[in-house]
């Protein structure tokens, strides 16, 4: 009696690897198993721990599709580049040059010129005896006769100043509380440029930020109220 002999599909390791690039060629029409569309075999006809040409181990590329090359129907394998940075104008420029070629100090010691002369302006113009409407003034006071949010700031800076804490709380007390961090801030940042200071971090949350920031639009609001006691705050 005749007996056929089965031998077992060969798998991935009896049968080499493709090259990278090549294109898998399918059978032609009415082999076994049968083909569906684009070449590509139909279910249940590749035999189980075969691996179709062009479609190796992970690290492989698929025929077609190498790097830089094109993808199916001619579309590029590879995404395009993007939108080209727009090249700054002659302004930028000069500022980024002189920012580069200025001494690390420069820029703190602007900071700390920009703050001199605040603090000299208030000491000079001594604005606790200046007229409401001695220039320069708030233009919203000036016209509605309210206080602004920053009302009362520079009179504030000059009892500052001049070492007299309760007169520059009573213009504007959340001035006097954040004038403390402002200059913490300030110091470490312009140490850490000029000299490289290492001083300890102040950690101030997005929470305290805007807790602050509702506080103070409410001693802005409640200062321009005409009942007792808030024609207290009123400056």
């Amino acid at each position: 009696m005749y007996r056929e002999r089965v031998t077992s599909a060969p798998g991935p390791v009896d049968q080499p690897h493709p090259a990278p690039g090549a294109v898998h060629t399918a059978p032609a029409d009415g082999a076994a198993g049968g083909t569906g569309p684009d070449g590509f075999a139909a279910a249940g006809s590749v035999p189980a721990g075969s691996v179709p040409a062009g479609f190796g181990p992970a690290g492989s590329v698929p025929g077609g599709f190498s790097p830089g090359g094109t993808g199916a129907e001619g579309w590029p394998a590879t995404p395009p580049g993007g939108y080209p940075a727009p090249e700054p104008d002659r302004l930028t420029r000069f500022v980024l040059r002189l920012y580069e070629r200025s001494p690390r100090w420069a820029v703190p010691l602007a900071a700390v010129g920009c703050v001199a002369i605040g603090m000299s302006y208030a000491l000079l113009s001594n604005p606790t005896y200046a007229d409401p409407d001695a220039a320069p003034t708030c233009l919203l006071k000036l016209t509605t006769g309210l206080d602004c949010p920053g009302c009362g700031g520079t009179r504030a800076l000059w009892y500052v100043l001049h070492g007299d804490l309760p007169a520059a709380a009573r213009h504007h007390f959340l001035f006097v509380f954040a004038l403390p961090f402002l200059a913490y801030l300030f110091v470490a940042w312009a140490g850490s440029q000029a000299f490289g200071w290492r001083l300890p971090e102040l950690r101030i949350s997005s929470k305290v930020i805007g807790g602050f920031l509702a506080a103070w639009l409410a001693f802005s609001v409640l200062r321009n109220l005409p009942w007792a006691p808030f024609t207290s705050l009123y400056v």
